[in-house]
């Protein structure tokens, strides 16, 4: 006998209660085997994927891709004795029968989008493509010659029953208001044209009387046309370089294609949840220090060219971050959270450093834990795997919990600082600008140097401004002089 056993959405870690459907990896009619990859998730913190529990061919698929699902809710079914008589499944058999006898009959899935929105593609618009798809017309066209009454719907607009196209980048929608010319009402003044180019005017959805006429005696050309309708056209989405999706692949977009909206959800629901937390809960300040620092620059190119940093990859950060955790080692009260319900400071014992990395799905924080212990080296390879995990959205959530202070190399981007929100739990957060050379006075003479700026900000319930500024006084003392390090080690 058949035994159908549903695989339900499993805790991912941390005690979260939901997740998305990114991907599946296996589809209807499938074998499959213990521990084999399923499906891809997304959950407040990471992607995970989960594997199958059982050996079995796929029934049936519950969830769809984009769907979120709470904790404990049924997502595949899995057939664990394929070989047997068929029977109803444990959830329903005779609604997949229903579903498999109506699978032709032509009728739209009750999943689909009512709607009728498209979703925004990847890229942009492509050269050349002047046109907008064209609308279905059931009635004749300007080739067939006129168009009757009896043919024509009110207006000049495509047929009711027709069904609307979309491009790259916007998207018509179901019984949304045809942009097509509606006739002269007396005493009117219609634009002139061919008819080539009302007939164009109509498959692009242009209202002629909207357009600047550039011909001769005020007609409007083929050339005018096709302006207007590159003017009023929804461009794509923009994305950034290494996105393994649009920013805004899961919204809607507006019928007259200026608006998107996307669902927040994943991690970016769970960013703006904390930093509204965070902002409104510590009191934050920030304090700041422009710093020399040639000499790290010039670290930072010897330890490239050094046998043992070989294949190991070294910036600025590296030197930054060891910087903080040599500050935390002589100031350990900053290394600190507020706990609001016993009322008490903790102080920690271990740095988990915190990297701010920016990610296609939003902010993370992973942390590299107990960086204190670690040599130089060992933390230059911690912080590669951290950011290229990151990167890649695999960070697992434990690699996201339990941070205890956190840097935002905001100099990535060119930005010269700024004032960062803590993440929470932590007292404090540095920021690392772009390193830049400026006019710099230099043993009592102006030279050219390697100048950056940092921030550091605070709960000013945890930490003093004293103990915040000469915390940010140690960091850029090192930096100025990497040496430094030999003497606080």
């Amino acid at each position: 006998m058949p035994t159908f056993e549903q695989f339900k959405m499993p805790d991912a870690g941390e005690g979260l209660t939901e997740a998305d459907i990114v991907t599946w990896r296996v589809a209807e009619g499938d074998t499959v085997e213990v521990n084999q990859p399923l499906v891809e998730v997304e959950t407040a913190k990471s992607l995970v994927e989960l594997p199958s529990p059982f050996t079995g061919v796929v029934a049936e698929i519950l969830v769809p891709v984009g769907r979120t699902v709470e904790v404990g809710t049924p997502i595949i079914v899995i057939d664990t004795d394929p070989h047997g008589e068929a029977a109803p499944s444990a959830d329903g058999g005779e609604r997949a029968a229903s579903e498999s006898e109506g699978a032709d009959d032509g009728a739209p899935s009750a999943d689909a989008d009512s709607s009728g929105a498209v979703l925004v593609g990847y890229g942009t618009v492509e050269a050349g493509s002047a046109r907008r798809p064209r609308r279905g017309v059931t009635g004749p066209t300007a080739d067939d010659g006129p168009v009757s009454p009896a043919t024509q719907p009110a207006g000049g607009s495509p047929s009711a029953t027709s069904a609307p196209s979309a491009g790259v980048g916007g998207a018509n929608l179901q019984g949304a208001p045809s942009s097509a010319p509606s006739p002269a009402t007396p005493g009117s003044v219609r634009a002139l044209a061919k008819p080539p180019v009302r007939k164009l005017a109509r498959e692009l959805g242009v209202d002629l009387d909207s357009v600047t006429p550039t011909g001769p005696g005020g007609i409007v050309t083929r050339e005018d046309v096709l302006a207007h309708a590159r003017a009023a056209e929804p461009r794509a989405l923009a994305t950034y370089p290494g996105d393994d999706q649009p920013w805004l692949a899961s919204g809607s977009v507006s019928p007259d294609g200026r608006q998107t909206r996307v669902p927040v959800k994943s991690v970016r629901k769970r960013t703006a949840e904390a930093m509204v937390s965070s902002a409104f809960t510590a009191p934050h300040v920030t304090v700041f220090h422009t710093v020399d620092v040639t000499k790290a620059m010039r670290l930072v190119a010897r330890l490239r060219e050094d046998r043992e940093f070989a294949d190991v990859r070294v910036t600025p950060l590296l030197i930054v971050a060891k910087a903080l955790l040599l500050a935390v080692h002589r100031h350990p009260e900053i290394n600190a959270s507020w706990d609001e319900e016993s009322r008490e400071i903790v102080y920690k014992h271990y740095v988990n450093l915190g990297i701010a990395a920016a990610t296609p799905r939003g902010l993370v924080v992973p942390n590299v834990k107990d960086a204190h212990r670690m040599t130089l080296k060992e933390l230059a390879e911690a912080l590669t795997h951290l950011t290229l995990t990151a990167r890649a959205g695999k960070t697992s959530p434990s690699d996201l919990s339990d941070g205890t202070i956190t840097i935002t190399n905001v100099g990535a981007f060119g930005i010269d600082t700024g004032t960062p929100i803590l993440n929470p739990g932590e007292a404090a957060i540095l920021a690392f600008g772009a390193v830049r050379e400026q006019p710099w006075v230099h043993k009592g003479k102006i030279k050219v140097r390697q100048v950056t700026q940092l921030a550091l900000s605070f709960d000013h319930r945890l930490v003093d401004g004293e103990l915040g500024s000469r915390v940010l006084a140690d960091v850029a003392k090192i930096l100025e002089d990497p040496s430094q390090f030999m003497v606080w080690a």
